[in-house]
């Protein structure tokens, strides 16, 4: 074991640190586009009116006018006070509707930059001292023949496939950040945050009330958003972003409030993420504070079998309970607690083919981590482009920047679970400020060699300008999983700058420390990206050391210095009237050992789609490879890659199969080399089949067969993944799903069955059963792993 020692100091790192964080205090964002009060702290009245921001577009509507607009198609919108609470049923039958003259004034941002809706839609914004409403009246003179509306359950990724109405608000008018509500005609409704004009959570779930219906020439909807539900700026005059939003499948159609360029909107459903293009909301009159405190206790009890434990166990009961809290220090910060956090009614991961020699990602499931996430991108961006990419990432050869705060590090170890103790995590904003702070503590677990340990994070990114911001970030582990003792810590810069509505700029700055690491220990980033309609391009250069070690992240591969360039064109053919747009894309990722220099990965390539005017698409693409290996590598089993190099090609053809249809799916093949050997894989990605619009079947196959040359003579070997997941939907807060899933990988099959019923607002019960049998999927002598049923039942209660 090393001799223990104090941690070396890195004193040209802390100058570093010192020196941005200082420029961080002192760099004055641009007060016009953020809407920046004055220096001076005037008091009572005048304080308020100086905590106004300036409007960044056309002037105010004066009551009762509810919108005024000025030639570039910016807007800005009147909310009007509701005399009487609203009844939230989806029927605008109240006199406010009589009374309050509709928002009307859309535009087509897709097909038609800038063109007339095909059909009609009316808006209305209102507020009392408990809620914001947003209403809407949507023509269809087809009916329910004319929309395409078949998933009801909440926050679901279908949702996104039907034909929606949604609102989109930028509570602090700082033009980059944004909460959005969207709702389909049957009354499938999905919430989730913007951040950094990216970086979407579609996992935010606020309190919020949702309701559909139907009249003989379309359907209606009524939202009531509480005031406790969103977080702005102090003082009870308001000035808001804004953009509203619908959807017409049918036609392919994407309209919105606002003009939002072809460059900015991709396929239309990419606009609502260039927060700097939303319309003004004026009027609204938030009411003061309160104690604003919300606890959400939970019991929970069980009983499982594990029988691959070190000690194994059989029909082990148990109960447990605990809580999460939520106290908003200001209209702007919160706070939240978690005591003994549970995570039982998370459903299992998806299982993945791993083809590379790098470890696989899986999505963060787990509610307490969800909110605010995107505070903690690093080193990424945020700028959701849509001109269809064109940037480098490695490919299979494992490139890629590293993730420095990978929230599934905490809870986990070796892909076993930890027992969260509880922690505490204050997110917000203050002034030009995103701040983000999260302490947790994990209890030890001998059994998976886990250690009882802190995680903390600190985030703090200050907006610059109108779409630039620059930032810090510090992690520390205390206890490090390269050391029997001793921590680890993170720490980097970063800023993201938009130079124009296409151009942007993207640069990190990273070291970690870890005692006996003495190698290469950093890591940066510089990329340079025009996004444009027709064109664009990317030009990318990192950096990733060997002894680069963010134990509170991620890094898929170490060592190497990697250069990426990309190119693309994009036309509208106008006289195709079948396609709506072409795609040709060249890429280069040219990778090399950072200690050594000799060239370890290339992958260069060219990619060809036609996205149909109906929302189907063709994909064909080519790709020239080259990895050096320097060691023997294991994919799987016994399967050995050996020392040397190798050149090999593959292609790629796929069909997607637009939303349009009741039968989605995403049919591809892969073929050509691998390594020394040859591959060929047939798959079904995100397959979708309609039943009815309650009931879904979700399959999911992937098929790899690969021969592949051995010391003993060529081998082949399978690698396949069968998935289905059934649901059933009572009601948008209600609904029971099952996911089966069998893997030649790990010959395992499993099953996860899930009951959620959000029985009040923001309480919810949980019924979860697991099973996970070691198999052949041919041999119905299979051997249980493990398996368990949990209910749990959380409460809300606001204080």
């Amino acid at each position: 074991m090393p001799r223990s020692s104090p941690p070396r100091r890195k004193p040209g790192a802390y100058r570093i640190l010192s020196a941005v964080a200082l420029a961080l205090w002192t760099v004055a964002p641009d007060q016009e586009a953020q809407g920046q009060i004055r220096t001076e702290e005037p008091e009572g009245a005048a304080a308020e009116e100086s905590r106004i921001p300036e409007i960044d577009g056309p002037p105010a509507p004066v009551a009762p006018l509810v919108i005024s607009r000025n030639d570039e198609g910016d807007a800005t919108i009147r909310a009007f006070r509701v005399p009487t609470p609203l009844t939230i049923d989806g029927r605008l039958d109240e006199a406010f509707y009589q009374g309050v003259t509709p928002i009307s004034e859309f535009m087509q941002t897709v097909p038609v930059e800038r063109g007339e809706p095909s059909e009609r839609t009316e808006a209305w914004i209102g507020f009392d001292d408990t809620y914001v409403y947003i209403s809407g009246r949507i023509w269809e003179p087809n009916g329910d023949d004319g929309w395409i509306s078949n998933e009801m359950r909440r926050d679901s990724q279908q949702l996104r496939q039907n034909d929606n109405f949604g609102v989109f608000l930028d509570t602090f008018y700082d033009r980059r950040n944004a909460l959005a509500f969207y709702v389909t005609p049957i009354g499938g409704f999905a919430d989730f945050q913007i951040t950094n004009e990216g970086n979407p959570n579609f996992d935010w779930n606020p309190i919020a009330d949702i309701r559909t219906a139907f009249f003989d020439g379309g359907w209606t909807l009524e939202m009531a958003i509480p005031f406790k539900s969103l977080r702005y700026r102090p003082g009870t005059n308001q000035v808001w972003g804004i953009q509203i939003r619908r959807s017409i499948l049918r036609r392919n159609e994407w309209n919105h409030l606002t003009h939002v360029p072809f460059a900015a909107a991709g396929n239309g459903s990419q606009a609502v993420f260039r927060v700097s293009m939303y319309g003004t909301l004026v009027g609204i009159e938030a009411p003061p504070t309160g104690r604003n405190l919300e606890v959400k206790p939970y019991v929970s009890s069980g009983i499982q079998t594990d029988l691959t434990a070190t000690t194994p166990i059989r029909n082990d009961a148990h109960i447990d309970a605990g809580f999460d809290a939520k106290w908003a220090i200001t209209p702007n910060l919160a706070a939240d607690l978690t005591f003994n956090t549970d995570f039982a009614q998370v459903e299992v991961d998806e299982q993945q083919v791993n083809l590379t020699r790098f470890s696989l990602t899986f999505p963060e499931k787990r509610e307490f981590f969800l909110e605010g996430r995107g505070i903690y991108s690093f080193g990424s961006g945020g700028f959701a482009g849509g001109g269809g990419g064109g940037g480098g990432g490695g490919g299979s050869g494992g490139g890629g920047a590293p993730t420095l705060f990978y929230s599934r590090r905490i809870g986990l170890e070796g892909g076993e679970p930890v027992q969260v103790l509880g922690g505490g995590r204050l997110t917000g904003k203050i002034g030009s400020f995103d701040v983000g702070a999260l302490s947790m503590q994990t209890d030890g677990e001998p059994e998976v060699g886990a250690r009882s340990t802190n995680f903390t994070v600190l985030r703090l990114r200050r907006d610059l300008f109108s779409r630039s911001n620059v930032g810090v970030l510090f992690g520390n582990r205390s206890k490090a999983v390269a050391l029997d003792e001793g921590s680890n810590q993170t720490w980097g810069v970063d800023g993201s700058f938009g130079l124009s509505t296409e151009l942007s700029l993207l640069t990190y700055y990273a070291k970690t420390h870890t005692r006996d690491l003495v190698g290469n220990d950093q890591s940066y980033r510089a990329r340079l990206a025009y996004d444009g309609d027709t064109y664009g391009a990317n030009a990318e250069h990192l950096l990733v050391g060997g002894d680069f070690n963010p134990e509170i992240g991620l890094v898929r591969r170490r060592d190497f210095e990697q250069t990426s360039l990309s190119a693309r064109f994009s036309p509208r053919p106008a006289s195709i009237d079948w396609i709506r747009r072409f795609f040709f894309e060249g890429s280069l990722d040219y990778l090399e050992n950072a200690s050594q220099g000799f060239l370890e990965s290339r992958d260069r390539g060219g990619d060809f789609t036609v996205e149909l005017e109906n929302g189907d698409s063709f994909t064909a693409s080519f790709s020239d490879n080259y990895e050096r290996l320097i060691i023997d590598e294991e994919i799987t089993g016994d399967i050995v890659i050996p020392v040397g190099e190798y050149d090999f090609q593959d292609y790629h053809l796929s069909y997607q199969l637009g939303s349009q249809r009741p039968y989605q799916a995403n049919l591809s093949v892969d073929w050509g080399g691998y390594f020394s050997g040859d591959r060929l894989s047939l798959g079904i990605g995100n397959g979708r089949a309609e039943l009815t619009p309650q009931i879904s079947i979700e399959p999911s196959l992937e098929f790899n067969w690969i021969d592949l040359p051995q010391d003993d003579g060529t081998v082949r070997f399978d690698q396949h993944v069968v998935r289905t997941r059934a649901t059933y939907t009572f009601t948008p807060r209600a609904y029971v799903s099952g996911l089966v899933q069998y893997s030649t990988g790990s010959d395992s099959f499993s099953g996860n069955f899930r009951l959620r019923w959000e029985w009040a607002p923001g309480s919810e019960l949980f019924v979860v059963y697991t099973e996970d049998r070691d198999t052949d999927v041919l041999d119905r002598w299979s051997t249980l792993s493990n398996r368990g049923l949990v209910i749990k039942l959380t409460r809300l209660v606001q204080l």
